[in-house]
């Protein structure tokens, strides 16, 4: 059923430094997945994550190396199965790997889809948008500039909503420059912040306190992945939401999650969920528990973005928008056709599959050799 499966490095410089509280970005790595089906059709997925080992579990090399070791001679030894049954012995021969599953199931879901003439979003449920609101994330770490990228952000019409990346410095500094740029850009602008699990509790009480004082919206990940304990407190505790990003590994820890009432908003990412089907199924638990949904990102590029977006149009309650921004990031384009970021959104198209046409030569030219 399926020809060749090859797994891509493509490092892309970005615009700026994006600081962290995990890491500071210079480069990133996208992990590109090509499949090949024996009728001919090509599918992309996409499994980048950050910083290495910094962030998760899985890095770019040992992404490219299980796909090629154990992902591409299963999907080979498979015939006569569709796609669920295809995903099934997926599952049941390699644990783990969300990642790199997300980005195989990705790229057959993009053939599945191509094959059937329609949107990818049209086989995970159907959409509800053809476009969703993307914010910019503030991640020099310097103020100034940080309130500059801003109101030029709002100039252009290209985002309104902003990120703040914190947790690397003492809380008292972290809350004072948010605070400054929540001040300078008015009560009209959602202002978020994300410590990447970087406080312990008695820090993330000091500081969401502050921060709820100063207006700001939402607090993405105070504590670390574990410590759902924690996030219960801080969610029962305070005002402002809390929303779980790292400590949301798929279906099962979604559940856990709601179970314990440990957040009032998840982060949905496609890669974290490992795929586009467990990622619909998470923002069905947050549905049915009452939780608000935001799509997240790995910072991936357009592949993986576009993955992400179809998955997001079918989310009834979407609440707190996405931060599907990551091609923006990057100093170069490997699409055709750029995806198209305009009045504060991205348009997601109508178009078979994926609905995007990667330059190769352009791919070829930055891949890691």
């Amino acid at each position: 059923m399926y020809k060749s499966v090859e797994t891509l490095l493509v490092e892309i410089p970005t615009i700026r430094p994006h600081k962290m509280a995990v890491a500071t970005m210079q480069t990133q790595t996208l992990v590109l997945v090509k499949v090949t089906s024996n009728d001919g059709l090509v599918g992309w997925g996409e499994a980048t994550t950050i910083g290495g080992l910094g962030y998760g579990e899985e890095s770019p090399e040992s992404v490219k190396t299980n796909i090629a070791t154990y992902f591409e001679p299963l999907l080979k030894s498979l015939s006569g199965l569709n796609f669920a049954q295809t995903m099934q012995q997926i599952k049941k021969q390699i644990n783990g790997n969300r990642f790199a599953k997300c980005a195989i199931q990705t790229a057959l879901l993009d053939i599945q889809a191509q094959r059937l003439g329609l949107p990818l979003s049209e086989l995970l449920g159907g959409r509800l948008r053809d476009s969703i609101p993307v914010l910019w994330v503030l991640a020099s770490g310097n103020t100034e500039k940080d309130i500059a990228e801003a109101q030029k952000m709002i100039e252009l019409k290209r985002h309104n909503i902003f990120k703040l990346k914190i947790g690397s410095r003492p809380v008292e500094q972290d809350v004072e420059h948010v605070l400054a740029i929540k001040k300078a850009l008015g009560s009209d602008i959602s202002i978020r912040v994300d410590v990447n699990r970087a406080w312990s509790e008695r820090q993330a009480v000091q500081g969401i306190q502050l921060l709820q004082e100063g207006g700001v919206d939402l607090i993405e990940q105070p504590c670390a992945i574990d410590n759902i304990d924690a996030m219960q407190r801080l969610t029962e505790r305070f005002d402002i939401a809390i929303m779980a990003d790292e400590s949301l590994m798929g279906p099962n820890s979604a559940y856990q999650l709601a179970r314990r009432n440990a957040a009032s908003v998840f982060a949905v990412k496609v890669a974290q969920s490992g795929g586009l089907v467990e990622a619909c199924e998470v923002g069905k638990i947050a549905n049915l528990a009452g939780i608000d949904l935001y799509g997240g990102t790995m910072l991936e590029g357009p592949v993986g973005t576009m993955a992400s977006a179809h998955v997001c149009t079918t989310f009834e309650n979407l609440a707190y928008g996405t931060e599907l921004f990551g091609p923006l990031l990057l100093t170069e384009e490997i699409l055709k056709t750029p995806l198209q970021y305009q009045q504060f959104e991205l348009v997601v198209p109508t178009t078979p599959g994926l609905g995007i046409e990667l330059d190769l030569d352009k791919i070829d030219n930055l891949r890691r050799k």
